[in-house]
């Protein structure tokens, strides 16, 4: 992993900022449906309320809370 990428670990410290009395829990994990991108859906509940974030497993072994790009065609000579 390039210094660039982060582990899931790492991004839900950093999105979700869990605590022993604020626990972050994985709700939904799987693929998504034509693409087969993987993704794991993450929530915890803060004193303002509950937040959830989506995270998208990239080809080169990155997360992020956006999906990769779809492969489009291209022409080569």
């Amino acid at each position: 992993m390039s210094t660039g990428q982060m582990s899931l670990r790492l991004l839900v410290e950093k999105w979700l900022a869990p605590t022993p009395a604020i626990p972050a829990h994985v709700t939904r994990f799987s693929r998504t449906g034509t693409n087969q991108w993987r993704y794991v859906r993450v929530e915890a509940l803060h004193p303002t309320g509950l937040l959830a974030f989506f995270f998208f497993r990239h080809d080169d072994g990155s997360w992020c809370v956006f999906p990769p790009c779809t492969e489009r065609p291209t022409m080569r000579v």
